[in-house]
């Protein structure tokens, strides 16, 4: 298999099924369901808790959306469940991995991502009780990690692989991050892939707990983009511009503002101070990552993802990867 050089979810053979009778239950949006141009459009965004989505609630909370003329909405939901809410047109942006957004391509549910929104830079991680002292320590371990096609489950896939090991070797069971984390800072599990803010939360109320890997020992590996509805952004670039400086403006104010640690922690239930531990694992993208990504990285690391996908059998088809990305809104 080809060195992965980005990535954030890409799913196993197992979760095949999960994703794809997903697509194929729905099909490509309906232009009638996307809110054509109007004075004030509506955006309404699905994405998590991840901290690396919360300048997006910072924008929302100072009211950036209000002076760039546009309603602005955010909607909480697991990433197997954000695909088929666009296609239903409920949402009209998605906030998730780059290889993600090709697993939804695949399954029918087209998207034009149009702003790289952070790397996970030790914000992910493998938590373990203190016994595990190294990822061969796993085998036979019970490990609580999201399903198949989320960014957890991919990326505990990435590190089994990396050490000679698969799924097999250890007692999985489906969980999503903050569950997973919850459950193994009450002892339930010996292991638990999750993510900030849960990952710091879990360490916080289970002593016996400790990071054995996090995402800082696979750099690059995890990727997030924010994509629109293609239609939605033929009807409304303006909109879609205004989410995307929305962005850049937040990115200021994380710098500037002295209350934005505590807007963005108050959403996951953090203290300021937690936060900005938190955020110190994340690597926010300014209007120069943006425009350098999009130059250099986004289309052969597509390819790169796309051709995992199919060998992996998560996706059973190759999307049309050159319309995946448009570069205009962040020039």
């Amino acid at each position: 298999m080809k060195k992965i050089t980005m990535c954030r979810t890409i799913g196993v053979l197992a979760g095949a099924g999960l994703l794809l009778s997903a697509g194929t239950a729905v099909a490509e949006a309906p232009k009638a369901q996307v809110e054509l141009a109007q004075a004030q459009p509506k955006v309404v965004l699905a994405m998590s808790g991840w901290t690396g989505f919360a300048p997006f609630t910072l924008a929302r909370e100072k009211g950036l959306h209000r002076k760039h003329g546009i309603d602005f909405e955010i909607k909480k939901m697991p990433p197997q469940a954000r695909h088929a809410a666009m296609a239903a047109g409920e949402v009209h942006a998605i906030s998730t991995t780059i290889d993600t957004h090709i697993t939804y391509v695949a399954a029918n549910v087209p998207v034009t991502q149009v702003l790289v929104i952070d790397s996970s830079t030790g914000g992910d991680g493998v938590l373990v009780k203190g016994a595990i002292r190294s990822f061969a320590d796993l085998k036979g371990k019970s490990v609580a990690v999201d399903n198949p096609g989320a960014v957890s489950n991919f990326w505990f896939n990435y590190l089994l692989k990396k050490n000679g090991m698969s799924m097999k070797d250890v007692r999985a069971s489906n969980m999503g991050p903050q569950p997973a984390a919850n459950a193994f800072a009450a002892g339930q599990f010996d292991a638990a892939v999750t993510y900030e803010p849960y990952m710091s939360g879990a360490l916080k109320s289970f002593a016996e707990g400790r990071v054995l890997l996090s995402s800082k020992d696979t750099p690059g590996i995890i990727i997030d983009t924010l994509a629109f509805q293609p239609d939605y952004v033929k009807a409304n670039p303006k909109a879609v511009k205004a989410v995307v400086d929305m962005w850049f403006e937040a990115l200021a104010l994380v710098k500037s503002d002295p209350d934005a640690n505590r807007v963005m922690g108050a959403d996951v239930k953090q203290s300021p101070e937690d936060f900005a531990r938190s955020a110190a694992l994340v690597t926010w993208y300014d209007k120069a990552a943006n425009r350098d990504y999009f130059a250099k990285t986004i289309a052969p690391f597509m390819q790169e993802a796309a051709d995992i996908l199919l060998e992996t059998g998560v996706i059973k088809r190759m999307p049309d990867l050159k319309v995946m990305a448009d570069d205009s809104f962040v020039k």
